[in-house]
């Protein structure tokens, strides 16, 4: 047996909303509960796991599908696939205050996760633990800004908490290998972005062992390969440079 529903209309279920308005209408996307936000991370890349369907509704839950010519002028385009790309990067994501509590709670915890992660007391190069990174969130009085990346978070969360406690993101350690002759003049133009030089040997080409804020560590190694024209080398040796036990305050 068939039942028959207009063309213009799809019944949807377990869906989120994500909204947006243009050029004075509303229009809707229909995604997969939870993947909103995995998409906008960056942790899930596959559009089909994110849009039910690749249409724009006027109205997810009445299933009313948005005119083409409404598309057009308020888009520039009616390529469908690409104007949900746009409503799911810079719409609102229609949630229930529950669901939006609960959402804001665990991007809280990641973005004390991934500080904890990345971070150490710089006197003691001890790291810090999640549950105290979480308390120092709290104490600046940190809100979570649920259209941005928990990673970009993070990073802002770090600059913030640098002005009331002792922290930063924990050095890489690299050695550097340079040819001889542009030892000279490329040791002074890698000086800025050398935090600590631990050993500095010199026989037919430069080798230093060195450690380096994660932040720089795409400059020097693009510096190494154009100035040296691929016959310099970097290597990591370790990620973080961190001493063993837990921060405590």
């Amino acid at each position: 047996m068939s039942i028959f529903t207009p063309t213009n209309q799809i019944r949807l279920t377990n869906v989120a909303v994500v909204r947006m308005k243009k050029g004075g209408k509303r229009f809707e996307i229909a995604c997969y509960k939870n993947k909103v936000v995995s998409w906008r991370s960056g942790a899930e890349k596959d559009l089909d796991e994110v849009l039910q369907t690749h249409s724009v509704f006027v109205n997810v839950s009445k299933g009313q599908m948005a005119k083409k010519d409404d598309l057009v002028k308020a888009f520039g385009t009616d390529d469908q696939t690409e104007i949900c790309r746009q409503i799911l990067a810079k719409g609102e994501l229609q949630v229930s205050d529950k669901e939006r509590q609960s959402q804001l709670e665990t991007m809280f915890r990641d973005i004390a996760s991934i500080v904890a992660e990345k971070c150490v007391n710089p006197d003691t190069k001890r790291p810090y633990t999640v549950s105290l990174i979480e308390r120092a969130m709290k104490d600046i009085h940190y809100s979570v800004k649920p259209n941005k990346s928990t990673k970009q978070q993070a990073l802002e969360v770090i600059r913030q908490l640098k002005e009331s406690m002792e922290i930063q993101r924990a050095h890489m350690r690299l050695r550097l290998v340079i040819p001889a002759k542009e030892a000279k003049r490329l040791k002074e133009k890698l000086k800025p972005l050398l935090q600590v030089v631990e050993s500095e040997e010199f026989d037919e080409e430069l080798e230093m062992v060195c450690l380096v804020d994660p932040g720089c560590f795409r400059e020097i190694d693009e510096l190494i390969r154009c100035e040296t024209k691929g016959r310099g080398s970097l290597e990591v040796v370790s990620l973080k440079d961190v001493e063993e036990g837990d921060e405590k305050l």
